[in-house]
């Protein structure tokens, strides 16, 4: 029988890791995640944001950004939209 795996525990394995954030708001980031808490606010390195502004695809680089958990949709570990 197969084990259960918790949420939270799968994003803690995730880190150091490479993890596609799909937000509410249509906004698109890529970046190494750092850490979280059990509110999946985090912390996000070398992260690429991808905005669709009047059909375009903007990216963005950042070093850094703090994400509100309340505002994410979907994570993808290991995931790219590149390549989706």
């Amino acid at each position: 029988m197969a084990t259960k795996v918790m949420p939270l525990e799968l994003i803690d394995k995730c880190i150091g890791s490479r993890l596609w954030v799909i937000m509410k708001n249509s906004k698109e980031l890529v970046g190494t995640l750092r850490g979280f808490d059990d509110y999946v606010n985090m912390v996000l390195d070398d992260v690429t944001e991808y905005k669709i502004v009047d059909g375009v695809t903007e990216k963005v680089q950042l070093e850094q950004i703090l994400l509100n958990g309340n505002n994410v949709a979907v994570l993808v570990p290991g995931g790219d939209p590149e390549k989706a």
